[in-house]
């Protein structure tokens, strides 16, 4: 079997070829060797390793298929016609867009066929079986196997009969082969078939089974983003005339609901997979701070204390975004990782110093003095941690894949960690200033006047009347 298919790798490759036109009196070429070495026609040996050779020049050389996700566009609408001309339209404007490149459509260019059909009335009149025109018809277009050659080796290489290279192209050579009634009559397969000269179909594609036509494009240059290039295009997509004067309809995350009623264009490709990126880290992320202030809850007892730990977090973005403009590099997937993990150390800080402050508290320190320790005490284990932190980050720094995790951690620790120190302490302190009972889980004592102390009258001596 796999003969068979380096047998059709040498015929794709070249290292098989026809025979010249005049090897076969009937004017069919035969397959012959390329070397021209009879003896090699039937061995399979020389032509495995030629194949292989190939294809392994072909490796060196580069030549690997390499598939990539683009940013498509999908046309929707109620004619096939007028889907065509629309992504015309849309493939001329994203022509002229600024870093779009290697654009193309699913349609494809108007081309002249040559329909063949088989005059049935005509052949039964000459017995002549329609399977034998079509048979002749595809040995004289393709090829067919007349015969086997048999060798030493373990399967037999097929002895192939079809129009010589030059004629191959010739509709009028064709025809001229003859078939063979039952009556043993040769007649031309020119006298049983009516020849009818249209134009090639254009293919017809459905998504969801709704009809569609593509239009695809790609990034280059600076910025590779297709959500450059979709909002860089999006104010002269609105200028584009759909056929009956309607308006072209944008959609982003959906399909249109109604394609029968008038034309529109989904965005699609390597757009929607970023959309489907960003909104499932999107949702685990806030699915992450849930939990985060669940447990929160559960480790100090109260609804107000996980708020202030977890205020931090959002100052991330302050050191994530100007961090990724600082190096030039593009908020990926990879970058939101970060940010996700940066929660996560975040709130470590933060319950390093609120759990000090509470500690103190309960010792009898003075709120305040306590809240001014937690930043002195915890601020040198806080910025050890980390350092280690970003200095692991930075061995992935120079990674295609993971420079976005790296730039995360590396600018959203560095900047998170100074604010936490700051931030945490005060929002602490303006928060439970009035409210110290919560802290120490004590109530604190009121001084209650005392009672008025009633006067003494002076006493009388006994047997004497006042």
């Amino acid at each position: 079997m796999w003969n068979h298919w380096l047998l059709a790798a040498a015929l794709a490759c070249g290292v098989v070829a026809p025979a010249p036109a005049g090897a076969a009196d009937s004017g069919l070429a035969t397959v012959a060797a390329e070397s021209g070495n009879a003896a090699n026609v039937a061995s399979f040996d020389g032509v495995v390793e030629a194949v292989r050779q190939t294809v392994v020049a072909a490796q060196v050389a580069g030549a690997v298929v390499a598939l990539e996700v683009k940013a498509g566009d999908e046309i929707y609408g109620p004619e096939a016609d007028g889907r065509r001309e629309v992504a015309k339209s849309v493939r001329a404007l994203l022509e002229r867009t600024p870093g779009v490149v290697d654009v193309d459509d699913s349609s494809i260019a108007a081309a002249p066929r040559t329909v063949l059909l088989v005059d049935r009335r005509k052949a039964a009149l000459l017995s002549v079986s329609q399977q034998a025109v079509v048979s002749t018809l595809r040995a004289g277009l393709a090829g067919e196997a007349a015969t086997w050659l048999h060798d030493e080796t373990k399967y037999p290489a097929a002895a192939t009969l079809q129009l010589p290279a030059e004629r191959q192209g010739d509709l009028d050579g064709l025809l001229q082969l003859e078939v063979r009634g039952a009556e043993g009559k040769l007649v031309p397969i020119r006298e049983l078939v009516t020849r009818s000269d249209t134009q090639r179909e254009q293919p017809t594609h459905h998504k969801d089974l709704l009809p569609v036509n593509y239009v695809v494009a790609d990034m280059a240059g600076r910025v590779d983003s297709p959500l450059y290039g979709v909002f860089g295009m999006r104010n002269e997509l609105a200028g584009i005339d759909t056929p009956g004067g309607g308006k072209l309809d944008e959609y982003f995350i959906r399909q249109p609901s109604d394609a029968w009623r008038g034309y529109a264009i989904k965005w699609d490709g390597e757009w929607q997979v970023t959309y489907e990126t960003f909104r499932d880290m999107g949702a685990a992320y806030a699915v992450g701070l849930v939990l985060i202030y669940l447990l929160v809850v559960a480790q100090f007892g109260s609804y107000l204390t996980p708020l202030i730990i977890m205020a931090p977090i959002p100052l991330t973005i302050i050191g994530v975004l100007p961090g990724h403009a600082l190096l030039g590099a593009q908020y990926t997937a990879t970058s939101m990782i970060g940010m996700i993990a940066l929660a996560g150390i975040i709130v470590r800080n933060s319950i390093l110093l609120v759990d000090f402050i509470n500690l103190q508290v309960r010792q009898g320190v003075d709120f305040k003095q306590a809240v001014v320790h937690s930043a002195i005490t915890r601020a040198q284990p806080i910025m050890l941690t980390g350092l280690a932190a970003m200095f692991g980050a930075f061995f992935i720094l120079d990674d295609p894949i993971f420079n976005g995790l790296a730039i995360s951690l590396i600018f959203g620790i560095l900047v998170s960690t100074i604010l936490t120190l700051v931030v945490i302490p005060l929002l602490y302190f303006m928060a439970y200033r009035n409210r110290l009972s919560a802290l120490t889980g004590l109530a604190v004592a009121t001084p209650t006047p005392a009672p008025p102390v009633l006067p003494i009258p002076p006493s009388t001596p006994r047997g004497t009347t006042p």
